[in-house]
């Protein structure tokens, strides 16, 4: 079980800090990131969720490396929102294989107030399975916000993809402070942030250290971290601009060592990219802190690890899986007008 340690009252990083620790030799940096993990949860234990696309494609956003952009031709078949017995059908199997979080993503800029009943219905649903629940359904209003809250959402993914200076070479249709408009609304309606990146689009170090600094300075450290190694996609922009050009897995390992020891109360994910890793390699990135990955053969709409080689590296690594946590809920403190987390 995780720390309840408070994600507000935290020592923010400097971004000379962030650039030193980047900087370090790795041995010395990933030592220092695991002896973070262990103190802030328990050692060998990981976090494995489960994500289903409920609604797939044309979507009016232009975010570059996207297949579910409608600007995009790629070779994606766009689908309608899926029925409420097949979402709950596929959280129930997430469960027996052995997921304590069930994530929802739709291909959507917001979802429309006639979308709302059918996302809270699906919350309602999956939360009575036992299951955490989690969204990702673009911007919300804080009406939205509070809906979703009110029906238990536990967390609501929104990324912030990048740094503030290179996001504008990704996405046109969204700014950046839209995104922590959507993260400001998550925040105030009760609901855990899950919030990251994506590396690997073109982007510097210096990309890097902005995008960890950006996310250490929240009001609140997001309470999960996903660091997504982009996986490229024929038809959208920033893979045919990067053609064969790839980050090296060791930069994936410093990203993620760096975000632990910005963030170490939160869940540092392992997210999109991984089906392209050794053991070794995913190894390495758990060792580098990460504590928490996704499971299941696909992850929206980009292949993943299969379950089966998942269960026999968890085996192998001798990781233990954490079950289901109760949802965190911050609380005011009127003395000081700080924001705590307790658990509900």
């Amino acid at each position: 079980m995780a720390s309840t340690t408070n994600h507000n009252l935290k020592n923010t990083p400097s971004r000379n800090q962030i650039q030193t620790w980047f900087e370090l030799p790795l041995m010395d940096l990933l030592l220092l990131a695991q002896q973070t993990l262990r103190e802030h949860f328990p050692k060998n234990t990981v976090q494995i969720s489960t994500l289903l696309s409920i609604k797939t494609g044309n979507c009016p956003e232009d975010c570059g490396y996207c297949s579910q952009s409608g600007h995009h031709r790629t070779d994606l078949q766009g689908e309608k929102k899926l029925a409420v017995a097949t979402v709950i059908e596929q959280a129930r199997l997430a469960k027996a294989k052995g997921s304590s979080r069930f994530c929802m993503g739709a291909g959507w800029r917001n979802p429309h107030d006639r979308d709302m009943p059918y996302v809270l219905e699906l919350v309602k649903e999956v939360k009575a399975l036992g299951l955490e629940t989690c969204m990702t359904l673009g911007m919300l209003t804080q009406n939205q916000a509070q809906l979703l809250a009110d029906a238990g959402l536990d967390y609501y993914n929104h990324n912030l993809d990048t740094s503030r200076d290179f996001y504008p070479k990704i996405i046109g249709t969204r700014t950046f402070d839209d995104r922590l408009n959507t993260l400001e609304c998550v925040r105030r309606a009760g609901i855990n942030v899950c919030s990251g990146g994506i590396i690997g689009m073109g982007e510097s170090r210096d990309d890097r250290i902005d995008l960890l600094f950006e996310l250490a300075n929240l009001p609140t450290l997001p309470q999960s971290i996903p660091i997504n190694m982009l996986v490229p996609i024929k038809g959208t922009p920033v893979a045919d601009k990067l053609g064969e050009t790839r980050l090296p897995v060791l930069e994936w390992a410093r990203t993620i060592a760096v975000a632990r020891l910005c963030c170490p109360t939160s869940y540092v994910r392992i997210s999109a990219g991984r089906e392209q890793l050794s053991d070794a390699e995913q190894a390495l990135l758990f060792m580098a802190g990460a504590n928490s990955f996704f499971y299941g053969d696909k992850l929206l709409t980009t292949d993943n690890a299969t379950t089966h080689h998942d269960d026999e590296l968890i085996k192998t690594l001798g990781l233990t899986v954490e079950t289901a946590m109760p949802r965190q809920i911050p609380i005011t403190d009127a003395v000081n007008g700080r924001i705590g987390i307790l658990n509900g």
